[in-house]
């Protein structure tokens, strides 16, 4: 099973609606389900500045991805290619998939 966020899952496509990245699309790498918060491929790139220790030989400024908060972004339909809003619907085998607002078709993740 894989972790969800409301309507976010792993590998979705999204794209940035607020903050210092508003417009940029990329791919959740990974959903943080307790603090609402996904971390999105390229996104809200941050600088750690660390020392060189065991684990890291070597000391430097580190650029790596910062989580950013669920509702800053909207899942991308595959077929009219825009941000969409998401409604839930069942299929006759029982499963609940997402299907896009706008042109109706199911989306995949």
């Amino acid at each position: 099973m894989k972790k969800t966020i409301g309507h976010l899952k792993k590998d979705d496509k999204v794209k940035i609606i607020t903050g210092k990245d508003r417009g940029k699309i990329g791919k959740v790498i990974k959903v943080v389900k307790k603090s609402n918060r996904v971390l999105v491929e390229n996104i809200n790139i941050i600088k750690r500045h660390s020392k060189p220790s065991g684990k890291s030989r070597q000391g430097g400024i580190i650029e790596k991805e910062a989580p950013i908060h669920f509702s800053n972004v909207m899942l991308m339909c595959n077929k009219c290619m825009k941000p969409v809003r998401i409604k839930m619907k069942d299929l006759e085998d029982g499963k609940k998939v997402r299907v896009c607002r706008k042109c109706g078709e199911l989306i995949e993740a």
